[in-house]
């Protein structure tokens, strides 16, 4: 039998710059929501499969791009899921490691006002976001 008091509990799938970066270590603790941390010491196809299932059944999908970002594949997931998925989407780029070049965060700004005006939220520092996924 289910109790239909339960409700489950809204996940968020944390995406974004990976590279060492700091940014889950500082936002983890501001959550009150259970997440998906793709980070794993040994990237595996099984790892890459996980990801992306889990990225499509979060309730959000979050992506946060700081300094360390060296690809741009986060880029045209936060692209293509504020198409696919505007109202599960949050964007928040975070000088947390360091300052962007200005040319940098002007683009970051466009890729920003793209994903908003598909529907996706744009949030500009953590507390934001945290406030956002409660």
């Amino acid at each position: 039998m289910i109790d239909k008091g339960l409700k489950k509990m809204k996940k968020v799938f944390l995406g974004g710059t990976c590279n060492k970066s700091l940014w889950r270590d500082e936002l983890i603790p501001k959550l009150d929501i259970n997440y998906y941390n793709p980070v794993v010491p040994n990237w595996t196809e099984a790892i890459k499969h996980q990801e992306i299932e889990e990225r499509t059944s979060a309730d959000y999908c979050l992506y946060v791009i700081t300094s360390k970002m060296k690809g741009v594949y986060s880029i045209a997931e936060i692209i293509d899921d504020s198409n696919k998925r505007p109202e599960r989407t949050v964007f928040c780029f975070s000088e947390i490691d360091g300052p962007f070049e200005p040319v940098i965060k002007k683009s970051l700004k466009a890729v920003g006002e793209m994903a908003e005006s598909n529907g996706a939220t744009w949030c500009k520092d953590f507390a934001e976001v945290a406030e956002v996924l409660k």
